[in-house]
Order: C-alpha cells, then sequence, then structure tokens
C-alpha cells in the first residue's frame, strides 16, 4: 500500500510464515470492485477482488465476503446490492472500503452517492452490476454470496484497476 499510513503493511508476516494459499490467491491478477448494500439510513460497502461472474439465464455475480462483515449484514438485510468496478485512479476510495485508509466521517464522507432500490450508488464507479441476493453459503472463512444480476451500466474503459500480490497494478 503506498500513500497510505504505511509504506508497508506493519502486520504482515514474513514470508516464509505466511499462508501458501494466500500466496497462491495473491499470484492471481484480480479486478478491483467495491460491493454496496443498504439504505440511506444504514448503508455499508467493502472492497472486493474475490468475484466471478457467470453468464446465462439468469446470470450471475458471485463474491466472497466474512460472515461478520457489515456488508454480508446488509445483503442478508435488505437483499440486493451493487457491484462497482474500480478503475486505475480509484485507489483511495478503494482503500476506504478495505477499511486500510482513514475516512472521518465514514466510508461515503465526500463522495457523490445516490441512493437506489439495490443500495448506495457510487457515481464516480460508471461500471456497475446491481443484483438481487439469490443466497449466501458459508465456505471456509467467507460466505460465497450469489446475486442475480438485474442490470448493468457499462462505461468504455481501458484501465481496470487490478489487485496483484497485494499491490494495486494496471493491465499490461
Amino acid at each position: 500500500m503506498t500513500g497510505g499510513i504505511h509504506d508497508e503493511n506493519p502486520f504482515k508476516a514474513p514470508g516464509d510464515e505466511r499462508d501458501p494459499v494466500r500466496r497462491f490467491r495473491g499470484r492471481l491478477a484480480a479486478p478491483v470492485t467495491i460491493v454496496t448494500a443498504g439504505d440511506a439510513d444504514e448503508r455499508t460497502g467493502l472492497t472486493v477482488s474475490s468475484l466471478v461472474v457467470a453468464e446465462g439465464a439468469p446470470s450471475l455475480v458471485y463474491v466472497l465476503v466474512g460472515p461478520t462483515t457489515d456488508l454480508w449484514l446488509a445483503i442478508q438485510e435488505f437483499g440486493r446490492f451493487i457491484v462497482h468496478v474500480c478503475r486505475v485512479g480509484d485507489e483511495v476510495v478503494s482503500d476506504v472500503f478495505a477499511g486500510l485508509r482513514p475516512s472521518p466521517g465514514g466510508m461515503f464522507a465526500g463522495l457523490d452517492v445516490d441512493q437506489t432500490d439495490h443500495g448506495p450508488l457510487l457515481t464516480s464507479l460508471a461500471t456497475r452490476a446491481y443484483c438481487t441476493l439469490r443466497r449466501g453459503v458459508e465456505e471456509s472463512y467467507s460466505v460465497l454470496v450469489s446475486g442475480e444480476i438485474d442490470r448493468v451500466d457499462l462505461v468504455d474503459s481501458t484501465d481496470p484497476l487490478l489487485y496483484y500480490r497485494g499491490r494495486y497494478t494496471r493491465r499490461a
């Protein structure tokens, strides 16, 4: 993480002590998305890179989130959520929603947000999928959330924000 409070994660274990599965996952380039849910009074979001989209009828999105996260609790309560795709330049907002960067006033402070029937919409992140919860299944240390994609908003972009080996990166 660069530009945050620390240049390196002070809690990171030395290489030989790190979980090999986590290290394997880190070698897979992953999209950076922010998933939001809730209403105007009770909204939340989380940066998520563990995500798969399955085309079909219906088309589905699968995301892995922690079982005790505010996001999973809001998705369960409200039954809908929005997956926003980040681009290069969205690193700060991604860090805020990942809980890596402080945001006085809360994670939505200073952002242009529209409340929709699917949850809070981050207007600066214009490529997004509006989803309805199908189910959540506890898998390992996570909940595999499946959502039916109700609609998408697409914007042409050639610079997606990716996460690789613990850092943001861009497409080569």
